[in-house]
């Protein structure tokens, strides 16, 4: 009986032991986007910080979002995108990023640089990555004479072109199409891009927004909506694939790195933040991931092929047009409702 007690209260001694001891000092978890970081690049931070970087990837930010909110922890460092990031950030999700801990922080746009908190000791985020989403399509398969989101209108295209699974790319899209914000909080300017989509929707494969790359480069789709990066990488290993940014004017995504508040390697996390605020390295990730970078050292270190690539650097006729996607609080349930009748069509 007695080595019974024993072996019982070991037992759970071990129990205890194991549910609140943290992962070890020298890991780091990730969550990010698909093809998002050179691995070379991870192996290198490894090498020189003498640890073990482990990530996930997600698909879109809502699924990020709920994957949180429904109790994932154990994350250091998360790229959300702008909106989701202070959706994150008004919901007290996030832990402070320590200013004096980024010296490579002097290497971004200001313009792209939240504003400094508590006299510029912390901030929450730190921009990483920007995205215009656009059009590819099969040049061997299809001509295209007119750079337009009016595209996925083509009747004979018709089960061969997909748009993203997304509420605020697919309804952005069409909204920019109609001339208006992709931002807007008319319900009017909503419902009538919701009307336009379930119209494009008759002509469409499917929403979704993990296979495109695929279903591009393999002929399985003629035109696909997608982020200019991953459609610069297909175009890369296949010169059938050509891609624009819509003369309508595009949708944009900025990507921030964020510590989440349950995070428990915070002075890991920092490093790898920093590290990827050097020059170098974001100069060689950007040729790996071909999505530009707020890190205005680095644009100087790309070859000039890159640096004078529209896709990856839009004229500024086409800026002009093009939308940030912004947090719209409650009152974006009104894409909610839109996206809803969408799907539903």
């Amino acid at each position: 009986m007695k080595k019974f007690l024993f072996f019982m209260l070991a037992f759970l001694y071990l129990a205890i032991l194991v549910t609140t001891c943290g992962k070890p000092e020298n890991e780091l978890h990730l969550y990010i986007w698909a093809d998002y970081i050179k691995p070379e690049l991870i192996e290198r931070f490894e090498k020189e910080y003498q640890c073990h970087v482990v990530y996930d990837a997600f698909d879109t930010n809502e699924s990020m979002y709920a994957k949180l909110k429904l109790g994932a922890t154990g994350y250091d460092v998360i790229f959300p995108s702008g909106y989701t990031y202070e959706l994150m950030l008004q919901q007290n999700m996030l832990d402070q990023i320590q200013v004096e801990a980024l010296p490579n922080l002097k290497n971004l746009d200001p313009k792209y640089l939240p504003d400094v908190q508590e006299q510029g000791q912390f901030i929450y985020a730190v921009p990483f990555a920007i995205s215009y989403s656009g059009v590819a399509y099969r040049k061997d398969k299809t001509q295209v004479n007119e750079r337009s989101w009016s595209i996925f209108g083509r009747t004979d295209l018709k089960g061969r072109m997909t748009m993203l699974n997304d509420i605020r790319e697919a309804l952005g899209a069409a909204l920019k199409y109609l001339g208006y914000s992709a931002n807007t909080l008319n319900k009017s300017e909503i419902n009538q891009a919701a009307d336009q989509l379930i119209e494009w929707k008759k002509n469409l494969a499917k929403f979704e927004s993990e296979q495109n790359k695929h279903g591009i480069a393999s002929a399985e789709y003629i035109v696909v909506q997608g982020y200019n990066g991953d459609m610069l990488q297909v175009m890369r290993e296949n010169a059938n694939v050509d891609f624009f940014i819509p003369k309508e004017g595009s949708i944009i995504s900025i990507d921030y790195a964020v510590i989440p508040k349950y995070a428990q390697n915070t002075k890991l996390a920092h490093a790898f933040i920093n590290f990827l605020l050097n020059a170098g390295v974001a100069a060689e990730n950007m040729q790996f991931t071909q999505f530009s970078s707020p890190n205005k050292a680095a644009f100087a270190l790309l070859p000039e092929s890159m640096q004078n690539n529209p896709a990856l650097f839009p004229p500024q006729e086409i800026l002009d047009k093009s939308d940030v996607i912004k947090y719209l609080g409650k009152e974006g349930d009104l894409y909610n409702q839109a996206w809803d009748r969408v799907k539903k069509s």
